[in-house]
């Protein structure tokens, strides 16, 4: 049981956040890169708590280079004991090249690539002597001992520090065959993890990718981040419900979401969204994203049969979901309740 992070939230705020999850049973948060740095908010994080996992998901691999956030990696790894999580992921190309200034290509292979070179440096910093790479997207040829971390030269005593685990994020068969080939695990989209997609599209790719490398479906996770319609009371499943209708139409605006919508017979929406949020105009979100629209695609129940719905969802599917806290922290014990039962 993993918490999901409101994206908006601050290095002032995450904090308490994170302890806000910890005294509620999960086992990790994670903390996603939207409009503020990650690995701050994860070293925020971590600082804050002295039992969850903290993993970014996702920060973006490829506005960064892959020595580097090795680096940050690693540093996150130590200070926490290990409980710190890489997670990666690659953005659309419009936001990597428009937003972001960087250059795009093939993100499948380049994700690939940039896996082996982190790893390839965490291996660096453990050894203290060069495990090199040379690709065709990246080429890590040097490290001087000046500019190795590893600490076994210098001080017998300095505790080991365990490479953090590396997990992916994304939507389409190539995330998912990387993933199997060389993660510790993937996470998948919330508005990509209905029963459909997990037993149709990513678990068969994800045992594909592994077969290449010699391994099992069970030697990673997965982690189904479900997105669900809650709360205590009628009226406050009724609030959450029109704060999903606006959010569920700025999801699936995006092309990239759009098999999810077919999936589910719900094609014919893709232009009327569009539309929404290209002209900022929501007066028609109603009559566009329906109640029979909403139940089609989030599940919807009080705390009280929360876990028995996502355990129909996800059950023998994942390994871990992501659910977020309540907005309101005088509700954190319900949530609690409910991740007990999904625990048990």
């Amino acid at each position: 049981m993993y918490a999901g992070t409101d994206p908006r939230l601050g290095l002032t705020e995450i904090g308490d956040y994170a302890r806000r999850v910890e005294a509620a049973g999960y086992d990790g948060m994670h903390v996603s890169e939207t409009v503020h740095d990650p690995f701050l908010l994860a070293l925020q994080a971590l600082q804050a708590t002295s039992r969850i996992v903290v993993r970014t998901s996702v920060a973006l691999a490829f506005v960064r280079s892959p020595v580097l956030t090795a680096y940050t990696a690693w540093d996150l790894s130590a200070i926490s004991g290990g409980r710190f999580h890489l997670g990666l992921g690659s953005q659309v190309r419009q936001n990597i090249e428009q937003r972001y200034a960087m250059p795009w290509s093939e993100p499948a292979p380049r994700m690939r690539q940039y896996v082996q070179v982190v790893r390839a440096a965490f291996e660096t910093f453990r050894t203290g002597e060069l495990t090199p790479f040379d690709g065709k997207h990246y080429r890590f040829l040097r490290m001087q001992p000046y500019f190795n971390p590893h600490r076994g030269a210098t001080d017998r005593t300095a505790p080991d520090i365990a490479a953090p685990p590396i997990y992916l994020g994304g939507v389409g068969r190539g995330m998912c065959l990387a993933a199997g080939e060389l993660a510790d695990g993937f996470v998948t989209h919330p508005t990509n993890s209905s029963p459909q997609y997990l037993e149709q599209d990513c678990l068969p790719a994800l045992a594909e990718g592994a077969a290449v490398a010699g391994r099992t479906r069970a030697d990673l996770d997965l982690v189904a981040g479900v997105q669900v319609i809650t709360g205590a009371t009628d009226a406050d499943v009724s609030r959450e419900r029109e704060r999903q209708r606006r959010l569920f139409a700025f999801l699936y605006s995006t092309p990239a979401y759009h098999r999810e919508l077919e999936r589910s017979g719900l094609g014919g929406l893709r232009e009327p969204l569009a539309r929404m949020v290209r002209r900022d105009s929501w007066s028609e979100l109603r009559e566009v994203v329906t109640d029979d629209v909403l139940d089609a695609m989030l599940p919807t129940a009080p705390y009280s049969r929360l876990a028995e719905v996502i355990r129909d969802r996800v059950g023998g599917r994942a390994d871990a979901v992501t659910l977020a806290l309540p907005s309101d922290p005088e509700h954190d014990a319900l949530m609690a309740e409910v991740v007990g039962q999904l625990h048990e």
